[in-house]
């Protein structure tokens, strides 16, 4: 029985150790795995593991920041940043979606249904309002609602509202340049990116903004513009006064120097608040002055006489029949505005006294040849250069385009399209001398308040000699004192100009219409000695249509306002000192 016992035992401890040694050796082998593992985990994948666990646990947004300033020539604010919060969600931990939506809709004037389709998202992080206002941003963070969060931003902001709206443009939410000069500098203006990181619990829902990361290289520049708030804030007041007082459908003006090409206004009615753009038709969003192109009427019409002058074919003198009244090209008898009828007039009075006829008979000495040469060298039919986006080139057909008619209707400022700019650029060359100037909005590019560039006047060509310039500014000064342009007279100084007044195409008959029209006035002040042209295009005025009546008091104030503005001496003022010396 011993001997049983004994064997037992033995067969017992020896098993036993079987099963101890298995033991240890699968502790070893587990502890020499997971000493393998840790030592894979923490030095050799280290850095792949963290990335890992960032993404896990952190989520990051784009903000954009620092958009560069836009100022005005003597560097007053157009265009600034503001902070602002905008209002985010974290959809799982909102536990009473319904309720949340509707107070969300409530407090930021939003949708309810469109919010609680948010709400049930699956995503981490959803924008519920970008760049809310104080009001709003304030009465949500009152309510302390679970799982809705605020980001700090930056808001494009415009100081003087509707001023210089059309130039300015906007931007979108993400402070991309969508219109205007946002636009056109945004790779200028677009200041930095930088990502928010935002931390979240095991569970996946966030705690706090814990950082801001990956912040790029700042490319932001500051622009300053050839615009002076003054002399815009004198131009949009006279032009929104007359188109109201004629109830038109909308007017434009523009203020340059003729010299330099530097715009130093450049108004459209009606206007629009670009801090809140998206309240306002599309439409209202443009800027005609470059974009859109009218048929210019009799403010065309010095171009032609001083096409002939400078080509040798007229002197201001000449002598021209203008049939009485009405002429008659090939089938179509073409007459004088307010059934006028001239005999024998000179080159000066046919532009004094916007004759048809008289603009048709120089037309001729011309040919069409000559006619459009001239017209292409006063940069018609193509863009003008301005940095601006969305130039219009106009409309101008070739000779090989043209009907037995539009030589005539051409003359007087039918058959072809130009846009504001263009007449503006033409206007100076008869203004300056005869040099076509390429006119500009951009005066300088600032990085931290030093000048990177600045823009020097160019000369495009020759157009018109000087003679021609010289001669052509007189007879335009007969046309303010004596002739279509008294009106636009300014107080104080010889001006120069002429006056238009188109008819307008009947969209629906396909002819001229009778009753609505391009009221115009161009020119310049003081004459001999030109600090500004100013265009004036009114459109559709009701009661008189006229351009010396409707658009002619409006360049006669802008003139006033801004050459007293710009210290420029009045001609009593200038023989005062002249005698002094």
């Amino acid at each position: 029985m011993r001997k049983r016992s004994s064997a037992k035992s033995k067969d017992f401890y020896s098993t036993l150790k079987v099963r101890l040694l298995v033991i240890f050796c699968f502790f070893v082998l587990f502890g020499s795995g997971l000493t393998t593992r840790l030592f894979f985990l923490q030095i050799v994948n280290n850095e792949e593991l963290a990335a890992q666990s960032t993404r896990q646990y952190a989520s990051a947004e784009k903000i954009f920041y620092g958009r560069g300033t836009i100022f005005d020539r003597n560097q007053n604010e157009l265009a600034m940043n503001i902070e602002v919060e905008s209002v985010s969600i974290i959809p799982s931990a909102i536990e009473n979606k319904k309720r949340t939506a509707e107070l969300l809709a409530s407090h930021l004037h939003l949708d309810s249904k469109a919010i609680y389709k948010k709400l049930a998202s699956k995503k981490d992080f959803v924008w519920i309002k970008r760049k809310c206002n104080l009001q709003e941003v304030e009465e949500l963070r009152a309510l302390d609602l679970p799982g809705v969060g605020f980001v700090s931003e930056q808001k494009r902001f415009y100081p003087k509202r509707e001023l210089a709206a059309n130039i300015m443009g906007f931007v979108g939410l993400d402070n991309q340049g969508l219109s205007g000069v946002e636009h056109h500098h945004h790779s200028l203006l677009k200041g930095t990116t930088i990502r928010r990181v935002m931390e979240k619990d095991a569970r996946g829902k966030y705690i706090r903004s814990v950082s801001l990361a990956g912040k790029t290289k700042s490319p932001s520049h500051d622009v300053v513009l050839t615009i002076d708030e003054v002399i815009q804030f004198i131009t949009e007041h006279h032009l929104k006064k007359q188109v109201e007082k004629f109830k038109a459908e909308s007017g434009l003006a523009i203020v340059m120097n003729p010299f330099t090409g530097e715009v130093y206004a450049m108004a459209s009615v009606p206007q629009f608040n670009p801090n809140n753009y998206l309240a306002y038709p599309r439409h209202q969003w443009n800027n005609p002055v470059v974009s859109s192109s009218f048929e210019p009427g009799s403010i065309f019409k010095p171009l032609i006489a001083a096409a002939a002058i400078d080509a040798g074919l007229a002197k201001p003198k000449d002598l021209f029949f203008c049939e009485n009244g009405k002429i008659r090209i090939g089938k179509v008898d073409i007459g004088e505005a307010a059934n006028h009828r001239f005999g024998w007039l000179s080159l000066e009075d046919i532009i004094s006294k916007s004759s048809n006829i008289g603009a048709i008979k120089i037309a001729q000495q011309l040919g069409e040849q000559k006619l459009y040469k001239y017209i292409k060298n006063f940069g018609f039919g193509g863009k003008t250069g301005i940095d601006l986006s969305g130039e219009s080139s106009g409309q101008l057909k070739p000779v090989s385009s043209w009907s037995g008619l539009s030589l005539a209707s051409i003359s007087f400022g039918h058959e072809i399209g130009v846009t504001p700019i263009q007449m503006a650029v033409a206007m100076s060359a008869i203004a300056n001398g005869g040099n076509l100037v390429v006119p500009r909005i951009t005066k300088a590019v600032l990085k931290n308040g030093t000048v990177k560039e600045s823009f020097e006047p160019k000369i495009r060509r020759r157009v018109i000699s000087e003679k021609a310039s010289q001669q052509m500014v007189e007879i335009l000064k007969k046309t303010v004192k004596h002739g279509t342009g008294i009106p636009a007279a300014v107080a104080g100084f010889d001006a120069a100009g002429k006056t238009g007044t188109a008819q307008q195409i009947d969209p629906e008959s396909g002819t001229y219409s009778k009753s609505d029209y391009l009221s115009s006035f161009i020119g310049f002040s003081p004459a001999d000695a030109p600090q500004l042209v100013v265009l004036v295009m009114i459109n559709k005025p009701q009661g008189s249509y006229w351009g010396g009546e409707v658009a002619g008091p409006v360049f006669s104030e802008i003139s006033k306002e801004v050459l007293r503005y710009l210290n420029i001496p009045s001609k009593d003022e200038r023989v005062y000192f002249l005698n002094r010396a």
